[in-house]
């Protein structure tokens, strides 16, 4: 089988353009207080979704995955917003979406509306992959938050109420969510 030359070009020249996802901050901080990657966000996503694989029985795993490794990949343009600074009336999905599109642009244009449906996926949560993704999405946030160490004046508890909207959607969303509750519990008592 021959590959084409330039087809493989494009995805080289995408690739490259998605690693500023490495070097964009996400406003937690790692165990050594480093500031987490979106890039880092991500892979951990990605790895507690295996870690969960025989509990998303019925659940395509591929497609949970591919709708991890891709819900922030626009953030590699405009950097992460991240919840408590967000504004009434900003439309941040819409500017990430474009800012998808403008990161996408060196790709194949196959590769660009897969990944472009998936994202729209992903955003829709409508689906029970992209249900769970979201739901994923904000426990994995929460647990950086209770494994890292964050600046003086965080805010633990505000988590308890982050994300419930997504997290209660699914028996096994919620088991999850009152475990990292708790875990956030004992973190702000930590304090």
């Amino acid at each position: 089988m021959t590959h084409d030359p330039q087809r493989l070009d494009q995805i080289l020249t995408g690739l490259m353009a998605a690693h500023a996802l490495k070097d964009t901050f996400r406003s937690a901080h790692t165990r050594h207080h480093h500031p987490e990657s979106v890039a880092a966000h991500s892979w951990a996503l990605c790895l507690l979704i295996l870690m969960l694989e025989d509990d998303l029985a019925g659940l395509d795993l591929l497609k949970l995955l591919k709708l991890a490794i891709l819900h922030d990949l626009g953030e590699a343009i405009s950097g992460d917003i991240p919840a408590i600074h967000q504004v009434p009336g900003q439309n941040k999905a819409a500017e990430e979406r474009a800012d998808l599109q403008t990161l996408m642009t060196p790709l194949p244009p196959e590769i660009q509306a897969r990944f472009l449906a998936l994202w729209d996926e992903y955003e829709a949560a409508e689906t029970p992959e992209a249900i769970m993704a979201k739901g994923l999405d904000k426990l994995e946030t929460m647990v950086q938050h209770v494994s890292g160490d964050q600046v003086a004046d965080f805010d633990y508890l505000w988590n308890l109420g982050y994300g419930t909207n997504r997290t209660d959607k699914t028996p096994l969303l919620r088991a999850l969510r009152e475990k990292v509750d708790a875990m956030t519990k004992e973190a702000h008592q930590a304090r």
